[in-house]
């Protein structure tokens, strides 16, 4: 019998090297290596992507994939229309933020209406689904559940069944036996996605795979697992909070950075209608540093509070905290707005907050995070009913940002009269005659302009 010969996987870049280091040389990453069992020529990913002759552009059939409504709107935005014949959707979150229930409630919807769908489920019994169901109020009668974590049992019940919509939860509990390693570990999660993958190509079974998260927020296993799927959606808030956000980072077949919002209740998931009134503050009057953003998250525009806390420090080293924002990013705006607007802030301590545990990684939120902590620096509240958008270079200019339009119309709609902006963003036109926009180039025209208001 052939030695089995082992090889070396990084769980965080996926590359394979013939011995153990304590460093990944293609990441960088210390002790991430895991030992897995080496593929041979024959191995059974071949095959996974059927064969077809080749094809010019102008020949190819350019009709729409046909979309699975998951009958939740918010999921649809989210997967760019619904869920597509063949397509492998991974969803990854933190334990308890509702990856199961909102899967649950997707296949009862679409169990109740008479398509075919299997919950396949490594962590829970058939017992403990059925409770769940009940309870959230999804009960379908006709759902299909197959409490099962071997592999070739579960390819052979779905080929066997050919449903429309088969959901594997999760992928880190299923095995299968042609590998000696435990469920879990790198060489296991990669063969059966990939097994799971080829399935679903050669089947057309949309398939959608729950994966488990790290503490350093990743879906745990090789990364080579993200590159294998056609969309990959993460979990996003605090799990304190009654609001999950769901966020497309790859997508196939609709656009990334989409947002699906959504309110955890005792019946479940509901899509919010209206997320922009979840990241704006309660308060009636206006308050010193806080400043609205008009942010884009793919083809929706949001309108999310900042708040800034600017107090004097006591350290050598003065603090400096952004939750939902890119911390460097803050250092930098604080040394452009003392360079360019005098504003120092050197022996301050500055925090800065992102309402509602939205994480805003857009830089057209830089002009708002500098009125914001101007307004708290000088204890000096912003209109209310002000909305501002822009990003900041480091020469002191004001520079424009994508879907300018649409970011004023969400916040026309929402009863703001008020607006500071790039000024290669002005409309043109009178199509914002009952909002008073103000275009400025640099961050001390926007300054002064505040003075005024």
């Amino acid at each position: 019998m052939a030695k089995i010969k082992s090889q070396f996987t990084c769980h965080l870049c996926g590359g394979s090297f013939p011995k153990w280091q304590g460093q990944c040389p293609a990441c960088q990453a210390w002790n991430s290596l895991e030992e897995t069992l080496e593929q041979g020529p024959n191995h059974r990913y071949q095959g996974i992507v059927q064969a077809s002759a080749q094809q010019t552009l102008a020949h190819i059939d350019l009709e729409d994939f046909a979309r699975i409504s998951t009958r939740i709107p918010e999921f649809d935005r989210v997967l760019g229309g619904g869920l597509v014949d063949a397509g492998v959707v991974l969803i990854g979150g933190d334990p308890g933020i509702g990856k199961s229930t909102l899967l649950l409630q997707t296949l009862a919807g679409l169990s109740l209406e008479g398509q075919s769908v299997v919950y396949v489920s490594g962590e829970e019994s058939a017992a403990q689904i059925a409770l769940r169901a009940k309870r959230t109020g999804c009960f379908a009668p006709d759902l299909v559940v197959f409490p099962e974590i071997q592999l070739e049992k579960i390819l052979s019940n779905l080929e066997l069944a050919r449903p429309k919509v088969a959901v594997i939860d999760s992928i880190q509990t299923i095995y299968s036996e042609a590998l000696s390693s435990a469920p879990g570990s790198v060489a296991q999660v990669r063969e059966c996605a990939a097994q799971l993958t080829r399935l679903a190509k050669s089947s057309g079974i949309s398939i959608i795979l729950v994966g488990h998260v790290t503490k350093e927020g990743n879906i745990a296993g090789p990364r080579v697992l993200e590159h294998m799927v056609d969309t990959v959606l993460y979990f996003e808030g605090d799990t304190q909070s009654s609001f999950r956000l769901i966020r497309a980072i790859k997508n196939r077949f609709g656009a990334v950075n989409e947002l699906g919002v959504f309110a955890m209740s005792d019946k479940g998931l509901k899509g919010v209608n209206n997320p922009s009134a979840l990241f704006l503050s309660p308060n009636t009057e206006a308050v010193p540093g806080a400043c609205v953003l008009v942010t884009q998250e793919g083809s929706r525009p949001l309108l999310v509070e900042i708040q800034a806390l600017v107090d004097s420090s006591h350290l050598p080293n003065p603090r400096r905290l952004a939750v939902g924002l890119e911390q460097n990013r803050l250092a930098m705006l604080l040394a452009v707005m003392h360079r360019h607007a005098g504003i120092a802030c050197f022996d301050q301590d500055v925090f800065l907050n992102a309402v509602g545990g939205v994480k805003i990684t857009e830089p057209a939120a830089d002009l708002a995070v500098l009125l914001a902590i101007q307004s708290s620096l000088k204890n000096k509240a912003l209109p209310k009913d002000l909305v501002v958008f822009g990003e900041v270079g480091l020469a002191g200019e004001i520079r424009p940002c994508p879907r300018g339009q649409e970011r004023l119309r969400e916040a026309s709609k929402l009863g703001f009269k008020k607006a500071i902006i790039p000024k290669a963003n002005m409309p043109k036109g009178a199509s914002f005659e009952n909002m008073e926009i103000h275009a400025v180039e640099r961050i001390e025209a926007a300054f002064n302009l505040v003075k005024d208001f």
